[in-house]
């Protein structure tokens, strides 16, 4: 009826409390039942303390599954669901008989569940934001996907679109459902271009995948979600691990599909815990509705207005300005983050491979108005830095970069980048994954899309691994930040045969912010506190966030096109003959 699960051990009664009564006690009068034995742990848990604790083992955190309504609640503002599953109708399009007909499989669901079928729609709120929710019941058998679940699906989408509000579907399913044969399997196609189409208006599409979600549920609208949500240790994937290991004879690694594991393979956005689960789906809507295509009001700032004229920096060894930007305890892209905007929610992954901790990203708050903030992630101690890989991004990682400029193009939302690494990673792997192919997207697709984009490099601007996040409208820096074609080192063993001219090579190619400048690669030079970023922190964050308030104040009221346009031109002039004169002056300045 279902592909197989890991849970299959304790899916119907995972939630069913256990008799408190001794063996002696009259069958004809049992008594009130207290106790649910955890399948994780196997700790007996009061129900009461149970249901207080959201459905969560307070011994070791297990979540159990929840009925559909009693989800519904937890989720929702109270009394605002309004449903309209009494519309659907059970069908038994092939008459189907297994150990007992179908159709007798459906009374018994229905009387189990008091539900028609095996999925809820209608509308509702989370914290006053009206949606269009969905939400299937594992109850009914198995929470399958029959046609009249893809049709709860299918309207709830349809409406969303017509309300043009924010959809979220909770899954919860063992699959296709058999009995309905390919009528069933045609209901992935159904609900899939139903979301398809709210992809291309622009409507909001939050998918929460609790456990388990799997076979065609899986691989169709519920993993489309413009976000991925999920709970821990809720169990996601296509095939059953059962089916997994009979197929290839091999013993699947811990954890194997769980939400954590589908996490760190970059396969969902969040995994949150049940008691913080509502506030972050309020979170993610409060920023969507600080994004509906207004533009917003920008917050005052007070830190120093971005540098214009490169003469006003006092003139200093380019090799010692590389040494400042490398410092090992400059600010990073979180930091700055946690400094510059009003409010933040990260978001994981590329959907395809992996979680890249060298790239972070997510929605965030500046002032009233909504941004997606990007950036290259350093550490500061050895082991920060080699959890973020020294900031030096595989593929996966740009493609992470990509997916939250995408998304944030989709709903309008300016892009804010900061870039800073010394390159992108250079191994076997990241080759063998596209690390081309990731970057060469990136730079062309940012070049395109319809919305403000401004960068700061704010601290090494290192090859095409930088420049992968750097086509902007506006491109600044940090003052004692660098920017190159390629490392000093790398330049002086290629070109002077001798990496001890590193220096000499740094001063070769203008890459501080005053020569880039001149250069008109940046349009400003973000000051840094005497000493540099890493002695001020704060300092520097002020600085920066003027200079992003100023850059989006310039941006927000030019038309897309417009945009399009002029960032065309801007990165189009670079190599023509126009260019030769400023070359020229800025050989006779360090003359």
């Amino acid at each position: 009826m279902m592909r197989s699960s890991l849970h299959e051990r304790n899916t119907a009664d995972s939630m069913r409390p256990l008799a408190s009564e001794s063996a002696t006690a009259p069958k004809t009068a049992p008594q009130e039942v207290h106790w649910t034995r955890c399948p994780s742990c196997d700790a007996f848990v009061y129900h009461k303390r149970l249901k207080r604790n959201l459905g969560v083992c307070p011994e070791c955190n297990h979540h159990f599954r929840l009925p559909v309504r009693e989800r519904l609640a937890q989720l929702l503002d109270e009394g605002s669901f309004s449903d309209r599953s009494h519309e659907l109708s059970a069908l038994d399009p092939l008459v189907f008989a297994d150990s007992k007909p179908y159709a007798t499989r459906l009374v018994e669901a229905q009387g189990k569940t008091g539900n028609q079928e095996g999925a809820l729609y209608g509308t509702a709120t989370i914290g006053t934001h009206q949606i269009v929710v969905a939400a299937m019941d594992f109850a009914f058998i198995g929470g399958s996907m029959g046609s009249g679940v893809g049709e709860a699906i299918t309207r709830a989408a349809e409406l969303a679109l017509e309300l043009r509000k924010p959809l979220l579907v909770i899954s919860a399913s063992g699959g296709a459902r058999m009995q309905e044969g390919c009528v069933s399997l045609m209901q992935l196609a159904k609900t899939s271009q139903a979301i398809g189409r709210l992809h291309e208006e622009g409507v909001l599409f939050i998918s929460l995948l609790t456990d388990p979600t799997y076979g065609g549920v899986s691989a169709s609208f519920a993993t489309l979600g413009d976000l991925l949500v999920s709970e821990p240790g809720s169990y996601i994937g296509f095939a059953g691990p059962k089916v997994i290991e009979q197929t290839i004879r091999q013993k699947l690694p811990e954890r194997f599909q769980t939400a954590g594991f589908l996490l760190e393979h970059g396969q969902l956005d969040l995994v949150e815990a049940r008691e913080t689960l509502r506030v972050s789906l309020r979170k993610i809507l409060d920023l969507h509705a600080a994004a509906d295509g207004r533009v917003a009001s920008l917050p005052d700032t007070d830190g120093d207005p971005p540098i214009t004229d490169p003469a006003r920096l006092t003139a200093r060894d380019p090799w010692e300005i590389v040494q400042l930007a490398r410092h090992v305890d400059r600010p990073n892209t979180l930091e700055y983050v946690s400094h510059v905007f009003d409010d933040f929610q990260e978001l994981y992954g590329d959907r395809l491979f992996h979680q890249d901790a060298a790239i972070v990203g997510g929605l965030a708050r500046l002032g009233g108005q909504t941004v997606m903030v990007v950036g290259h992630q350093k550490g500061h101690t050895t082991q920060e830095m080699m959890e973020r890989n020294f900031g030096m991004p595989n593929p996966e990682g740009y493609r992470k970069a990509l997916r939250l400029m995408r998304y944030a193009a989709k709903f309008g939302m300016p892009i804010v980048t900061l870039v800073d690494t010394p390159g992108a990673y250079p191994g076997l792997g990241a080759e063998e994954r596209g690390q081309s192919i990731a970057i060469a997207q990136s730079i062309m697709e940012m070049s395109r899309f319809r919305v403000p984009i401004v960068v700061v490099v704010t601290g090494e601007g290192g090859s095409g691994g930088a420049l992968a996040l750097a086509v902007g409208d506006r491109v600044l820096v940090l003052e004692n930040s660098y920017y190159s074609v390629i490392s000093p080192e790398g330049c002086s063993t290629i070109l002077f045969k001798d990496a001890a001219q590193a220096p000499r090579a740094a001063a070769a190619l203008r890459v501080t912010a005053p020569d880039l400048l001149r250069l008109k690669i940046m349009d400003a030079i973000v000051a840094e506190p005497e000493g540099g970023a890493h002695v001020d922190h704060v300092a520097a964050a002020r600085n920066l966030k003027t200079a992003i308030v100023s850059s989006l104040g310039e941006l927000l009221d030019v038309p897309p096109e417009e945009l399009v346009a002029k960032r065309y031109d801007r990165f189009r002039m670079f190599g023509t003959p126009d260019v030769q004169p400023i070359l020229s002056r800025l050989e006779s300045d360090h003359e």
